[in-house]
């Protein structure tokens, strides 16, 4: 397996992460405890060395559930595994259903209460990739990267990156402490971040893809009939899913179903490889519960594209209408 490095951080991991969020929060009810540790092991098994979760991804009575779960199922593997997590928010009305309102807070004492959490939930001394799960407007960049340099000098975290950071953000936190990621929402369905693609490049940051499959829309697995509980799933809510969407993303799907059988591949491993293939420095991190899944997504890194292939699509999608697609939840202020 061909490994990549996240832009000229040095942290080496697997072509293709795995997002975990899906096993505990967001998709559904969670996943059994036991078949994800079993998941999560194959994962390792197979070259899967990219492990993404953070602090919030939960449930109501088990807010931490998914870096718990991490934390137990990686330990035997943590010397060969690449860890994730992030800080920076906590839900409006978990309770309530989804997608819920986040409130964030990414104030120097919080940061400390929250990486301490971690680590210890994670059952780890230090954190390979450490997240500011959102943009804090209260919060000047320069000091959030002043507390990732402490964090990073005290042995507790090794890198740092941003989720959905702006060029402005990114830039003014990079010359404090060096930004090892960048993680932002980026499928065929979501390109608005591509115009960040050339600062990315100048700072030697790596780009992480989470969502790259369109929530699951571009695995051409869903319908029109296709039903989610609207109390456990945001899927319910997404707007790419919503029955008269499937009739307007139709010249997508055939788009990807086309591209698929030209390669002998599937909708999904198209979506995956045509990202990957665009830049040496993009890791995508789909999420799943299934083990043909696992395999399926990894199987996306042996598609080679051609710049000239990934250009033809980018173009194609330019001119494809489609449905509008989930861009995250709202930002509450904190009062």
């Amino acid at each position: 397996m061909n490994y990549k490095v996240l832009g000229l951080s040095g942290l080496r991991v697997s072509p293709i992460g795995l997002g975990c969020m899906g096993m505990s929060h967001a998709y559904g009810a969670p996943a059994d405890r036991r078949q994800m540790t079993g998941l999560l092991a194959d994962a390792v098994d197979m070259g899967y060395t990219f492990f993404d979760t953070a602090e919030v991804y939960g449930t109501p009575d088990r807010p931490h559930d998914n870096e718990e779960l991490l934390g137990e199922a990686l330990r035997p593997f943590r010397d060969r595994v690449v860890i994730a997590t992030k800080f920076g928010l906590t839900f409006d009305s978990p309770e309530a259903a989804g997608p819920h309102a986040i409130i964030t807070d990414s104030h120097p004492t919080a940061i400390r209460r929250s990486v301490e959490g971690s680590l210890r939930r994670l059952h780890t001394d230090y954190i390979d990739l450490y997240y500011q799960h959102r943009i804090d407007p209260d919060v000047e960049p320069e000091t959030v990267a002043d507390v990732m340099s402490d964090l990073i000098r005290e042995g507790k975290i090794l890198h740092w990156g941003i989720s959905e950071a702006t060029e402005e953000y990114l830039r003014r936190a990079h010359r404090v402490c060096p930004v090892t990621a960048v993680q932002n929402r980026y499928s065929m369905m979501a390109r608005w971040h591509e115009s960040l693609f050339p600062t990315l490049e100048e700072l030697g940051v790596g780009f992480v893809a989470f969502s790259p499959l369109a929530n699951g829309l571009l695995t051409d697995c869903y319908t029109a009939d296709t039903t989610f509980d609207p109390a456990t799933d945001y899927r319910a809510s997404m707007p790419q899913f919503h029955r008269e969407s499937f009739d307007q993303n139709r010249p997508l799907l055939a788009l990807v179903g086309d591209l698929a059988e030209e390669h002998h591949a599937t909708p999904s491993q198209i979506a995956l490889a045509w990202m990957m293939n665009k830049r040496p420095w993009i890791v995508p991190i789909p999420g799943t519960r299934h083990l043909c899944r696992l395999k399926e997504n990894i199987g996306a890194a042996d598609i080679r594209l051609s710049a000239g292939q990934v250009q033809a699509i980018d173009d194609a999608l330019a001119t494809i209408p489609m449905s509008e697609v989930f861009g995250g939840s709202p930002l509450k202020k904190k009062i």
